[in-house]
Order: structure tokens, then sequence, then C-alpha cells
């Protein structure tokens, strides 16, 4: 793709040397971050529209549905998961690689992304993603507004798993797409593949955690985060990264690698654990307070029933199904109040300094080092 060749000599262009006076780490950041969004972003625009044209030549209906799959997965968001991968990569093959005939590898973890969140808005039942309305959401209002028979809502559940199975199978194409050498594309679908195993399994627990919160546990909680984000979100994108670099699977910078992302993702779980309660929904794209609405049993709410009081464990025995609106402030009150907040703020910086040490690797390209140490600290730090 041409635009590949674009973003590809973009990306490996060296950053600017920063002024002494600037943050490195920001410079680092600054200076391929952006490329690489816009790379991934123009990979998956150009895919995309060639996917929604080809299924609306089967039926103007499915283009529709198509294009609704499309507009999910275009619709915003960080590519966090693309840009740890990108890293894991170039910590591998250093700054003078092209970034062609990885692209499309990269943008495809963003259409695994996507198929994650759909499914996720539909089993939590949330009804905003990004800001904006959720897949289901959007699609229970398309079906309404045609006057279709039956229930728009479930309705739009069924389409949803259904645009979150299509992105699965564009990310299976997209991934092909990438110009390696078929055994190291072998090996990178391996890694891929037990990404999605472990996310798998992270969601069941997920659910299954909602269904039985009482029998569940900080330790529980934490094993959600390190399976249903850690693996997906930090961890296996760096090793996804380090397969498409063709990376010794049993040498010292995967097992550095493999360190950082269990301690980031942890950490970005524990953040997300907090926004779910504190977050500005106007910055988040979620209501405020939804895992007290759900009664979710996330290691903030664990440690916090750990914590309390008799008194502050009754009122936090309440949270789930049925808890007003009026009613979520004074219970995120409430959690602050028993130390969890504290305790898990606490849990992130410890978590990022172990990151941190292990990036202590001579094996990883230098750039790659103090772009992965920026990236710890602002995916654990931020407020959306």
């Amino acid at each position: 793709m041409a635009n590949d060749a674009v973003a590809g000599d973009a990306l490996r262009a060296p950053p600017a040397r920063p002024a002494v006076r600037d943050d490195p780490i920001r410079a680092v950041l600054a200076a391929y971050t952006k490329d690489l969004v816009t790379g991934v972003d123009d990979t998956l625009a150009a895919f995309l529209a060639a996917e929604v044209d080809a299924l609306t030549e089967i039926d103007a209906a499915m283009g529709g549905f198509a294009a609704t799959a499309r507009d999910c997965v275009l619709a915003g968001g960080k590519r966090v998961r693309p840009t740890f991968a990108y890293w894991g990569w170039r910590g591998l093959v250093g700054g003078a690689e092209p970034t062609a005939p990885v692209l499309p590898a990269l943008a495809a973890l963003e259409l695994l992304h996507t198929f994650a969140l759909v499914h996720d808005d539909v089993m939590d039942a949330s009804a905003t993603r990004r800001g904006r309305p959720a897949a289901h959401v959007v699609v229970a209002a398309q079906h309404a507004a045609a006057g279709h028979r039956g229930d728009s809502g479930r309705f739009g559940e069924a389409v949803a798993v259904l645009i979150g199975d299509l992105c699965m199978v564009w990310a299976d194409r997209l991934l092909s797409h990438a110009a390696l050498p078929p055994a190291r594309l072998l090996d990178v679908r391996r890694c891929y593949d037990q990404m999605r195993v472990e996310t798998v399994a992270g969601q069941y627990l997920d659910v299954l955690g909602e269904n039985d919160a009482a029998n569940w546990s900080v330790d529980r909680a934490l094993r959600v985060a390190r399976y249903k984000t850690a693996s997906y979100t930090v961890q296996r994108p760096l090793l996804f990264g380090a397969a498409l670099a063709g990376g010794d699977v049993d040498g010292p910078l995967i097992a550095a690698y493999t360190r950082y992302g269990l301690a980031v993702g942890e950490a970005f779980q524990l953040r997300d654990d907090l926004l779910g309660v504190y977050g500005d929904s106007a910055t988040t794209g979620k209501p405020a307070g939804d895992d007290l609405r759900t009664g979710k049993p996330t290691a903030l709410l664990m440690l916090a029933r750990h914590l309390a009081g008799p008194a502050q464990r009754r009122a936090l025995d309440r949270i789930g199904a049925g808890t007003g609106d009026g009613e979520i402030a004074r219970l995120a009150e409430l959690v602050a109040d028993t130390g969890a907040v504290d305790r898990v703020e606490r849990m992130i910086s410890d978590r990022v300094a172990e990151a941190l040490a292990a990036l202590d690797n001579p094996s990883i390209d230098r750039t790659a080092r103090t772009a992965l140490t920026g990236l710890a600290v602002a995916t654990t730090n931020r407020r959306a």
C-alpha cells in the first residue's frame, strides 16, 4: 500500500534530537507515535474500504452492516496495542528497519481490540463507548427507525455479536497481509492465537466474577486483570512485535518484555478500576460509576471490602443491581474512605517500578527502551 510506504518512511526516520531542557521521553513519543497512529489508521481505512465494498456487492443490507463494523473500528481510540507491538518490534530491529512490511500486522491488533470491545459492551449492557453509543445501541436504533418487526434491543445485541465476529475475521485477514517470511508469520500467528485464547479466558473470568461476587477475591480480580487486560493490551502485543522481528523466544529480551508487559498491563487495569468509579465521563467516554452500578468485583472494590469496617462493609454489600445514581457519589466516597484507593495507587506505582526495572536490559534498542519507559508512565497515569 502507498500509505504503508509513507508511514514506513516517517517511522524509520530517527527522532529529532531533543534540547536539554526537553523531556526526552516525551520527545521520543512525539517523534514516533503520531506517525505510527496515522500509519495504522490509514492501513485500517484502506483495508476496510475494500472489505465494505465487497460485502456491499453481495447485498446492500450487508454493506450497511459492514459499514457499522467499520465505524466501530475507526471511531477513535488510542491505538495502545499496535503501539506496544510496534515498540516490541522496534526494540529488536533498531531504528533503520522500514515499517511498511509489518504495518498490516500492527493494525490487525486494533481489529482484534474492536472485536473485544463490541462483545464486552453487549455482555456489560454498556450504552456508550468512546463517548458514542455502543454498537448494539446503534443497531437497535436503526432497527427501530426502520420499523422492523421484533425487539430492537435483542436485534441490536445479535448484530453486535456478528460485528465482533466480523472484526475477528478481518483481523486474521489483515494479519496475513504482513510481508514476512512464511516461517516467521507462523511464529507470529502462534503468539497471536495465544493472545486471543487468553483474552477469551480473561473475559470469561470477568463475567463469572460479576455473577459470583461473593466468592471473589483480590487475587482473582488481579487474575482477571492479568488475562483480560495485561495479556492482550501490553504483554502479548510486545511479544507479538518481537515475533514480527524474529526474536528468540528463549532470549533475554523476551523475558524482559514478558516481565514489563505483565507489570504495565496489570497497572493499566488497576487504573481502569479507578477510572470506572472516579473517572470523568466526558474524558473516559463511559458513564461515571459504572462499576458501582453493576457491582463488578474489581481489585478496587475487593480491596475496599477487605479494608472496610463492619458498617462500611454492609454498605458495600448493597452495591450492584439497583444501585441508583443518587448513591454513586456516596459509595465512591465510602470506597475511598476504606483506604482502597490509596492502596490501588501504590499497587500501580509498584508495578510501574517493576516494569522500568525490566527495561534495564542492553538487548533492547535504546530508543525503544526510552519509548517503553514513557508508555509505562503514560498508560498508567491516564484519565481515559
